[in-house]
């Protein structure tokens, strides 16, 4: 007999089982297991998927698609990211560095799995991405993307960064050499649907990884092509 705690909790249960589809997609048992495991706490629903029945990520719609860094993963992605329903599909990589999945940047990858998978690193990435795949977008302004950025500063000196979020007022970037706080910089990339932009703006901070943040200059308009891309990604 259901208990009056058993029948509260069935039907969120469903709701939040039907919230958001993430595509597994031919990944190795271990990994989608422990991957699996992460987005459920979240109420995310995962669908393994083999590499034979690749065709589902265009015929169904899912939200977001778990998928191996390898020479296929290009092909992998454009297939579904040709459906309309997973155009704006939140991509997550498994394996390799940033620096491996910037050949795939035109194609946005949001957010890697580093291997070998850490089951609190990765629940950690599913946690702060979370939002993204369950279209709660008032909450969450920051897009977790990883393209490469040109990063010049005024006194000549060059880097190759690797975005890891980006909102219309700023982004976060991950180099070798991370700028001193306060440089004033000139930045260029190539977003998914957005070819490529230059926008300026100011090193709010860095960190001993190396990472650091950018805040645009709102006195620089080529930023509105920037926020109009942000504000189509997030409504489609």
């Amino acid at each position: 007999m259901p208990t009056a705690a058993g029948t509260a909790l069935a039907p969120l249960s469903a709701h939040r089982k039907s919230a958001a589809r993430v595509a597994l997609f031919n990944l190795p048992e271990p990994s989608s297991i422990l991957i699996s495991e992460c987005f459920r706490q979240f109420g995310i629903e995962t669908v393994p998927i083999s590499a034979a029945d690749a065709d589902r990520l265009r015929r169904e719609k899912f939200e977001a698609c778990v998928l191996p860094l390898g020479p296929s993963a290009g092909s992998v992605i454009e297939l579904a990211r040709g459906s309309a329903s997973n155009s704006r599909l939140v991509i997550y990589g498994l394996g390799g560095s940033a620096q491996d999945s910037l050949q795939y940047s035109k194609l946005c990858i949001n957010a890697v799995f580093q291997e070998p998978l850490d089951r609190s690193a990765a629940l950690k990435l599913v946690r702060a991405t979370r939002m993204l795949v369950l279209h709660e977008f008032r909450r969450y302004v920051r897009v977790p993307v990883m393209t490469e950025v040109s990063v010049v500063a005024t006194d000549g000196m060059r880097v190759t960064a690797t975005s890891l979020e980006i909102s219309s007022g700023g982004m976060s970037l991950k180099a070798n050499y991370a700028p001193e706080p306060g440089t004033l910089v000139e930045l260029s990339f190539a977003l998914l649907t957005l070819p490529r932009v230059w926008v300026r703006g100011y090193v709010t901070w860095k960190r001993p990884s190396k990472s650091f943040g950018i805040r645009f200059d709102a006195t620089d308009e080529r930023r509105q092509r920037l926020k109009e891309w942000i504000v189509g990604y997030l409504e489609t």
